[in-house]
């Protein structure tokens, strides 16, 4: 199995990428600083060249195995997730064709919806990639700090939270995500659904942990066993990432 081996540009990677609503991208460094002029937006957009790129994963195709099998990873990630910057790319072209006077006006709308979740697709897959790791290098175990005080507060424990995580997870219906937020207005964490792309997402939530339930994500090793695609997905979470989304959104 071909193995992914590029690196995310080191500045690039410190970015943390906000969703809200219509697929808002805000991205800066770690702390909130906006990254200097010249750099990549974050991992998944190319500023000089002014479109939405891949990023490349941190790691190899295989290192979450067993968790989440290589073959699942670069299907995902080569294909699915780089249709996603695909469509979007085309969205925008078409739209900006739209607003020069050319095609046909009508179809504004499609585009428009094209951008959404294609935009929401890329996003929600770069903060998918980038929220994993190794299995006892990086991923797995428990948060710590700042993050794990927030978990307990607003859930109890970190066991009430994961099993939440699970079920919201796990009752996502037909194709779409469960996510751990930061809510702003209240400063407390959530955790909600996300059918598809971009359907139900919590307008002004920060994005701290996402688990895709599109059965292209897990069918090849768990086939129609999402509660056990769940399970495992907890033994390859990077909760260093997630901790710096965490203080990025809230200064802790």
């Amino acid at each position: 199995m071909a193995q992914q081996t590029g690196s995310i540009d080191r500045r690039a990677a410190m970015g943390i990428m906000t969703l809200g609503t219509g697929g808002t991208l805000a991205a800066c460094a770690s702390g909130g600083v906006p990254l200097a002029a010249g750099q990549p937006v974050a991992p998944g957009f190319d500023a000089q060249r002014n479109e939405y790129v891949l990023p490349p994963l941190p790691y190899a195709y295989d290192a979450l195995e067993p968790h989440i099998d290589a073959q699942t990873m670069e299907i995902h990630h080569a294909k699915h997730h780089a249709g996603y910057v695909r469509g979007l790319n085309t969205a925008l072209a078409r739209l900006a064709e739209l607003r020069a006077g050319g095609g046909d006006a009508s179809t504004i709308k499609h585009w428009a919806r094209e951008v959404s979740f294609h935009g929401s697709g890329h996003i929600n897959h770069s903060l998918f990639w980038s929220g994993m790791g190794p299995s006892g290098a990086g991923g797995g175990g428990e948060p710590t700090g700042a993050l794990r005080q927030a978990i307990d507060r607003d859930f109890g424990s970190f066991e009430a939270f994961a099993s939440q995580f699970r079920a919201v997870a796990n009752a996502v219906e037909g194709s779409g995500w469960g996510w751990l937020v930061h809510e702003p207005a209240a400063g407390r964490l959530l955790i909600i659904q996300e059918e598809k792309q971009q359907d139900m997402m919590l307008t002004g939530v920060v994005p701290l942990l996402g688990i895709d339930v599109w059965e292209h994500a897990y069918y090849l090793r768990y086939q129609n066993r999402r509660s056990d695609y769940a399970n495992a997905f907890f033994n390859v979470i990077s909760w260093k990432e997630v901790s710096r989304r965490f203080a990025a959104a809230t200064g802790h």
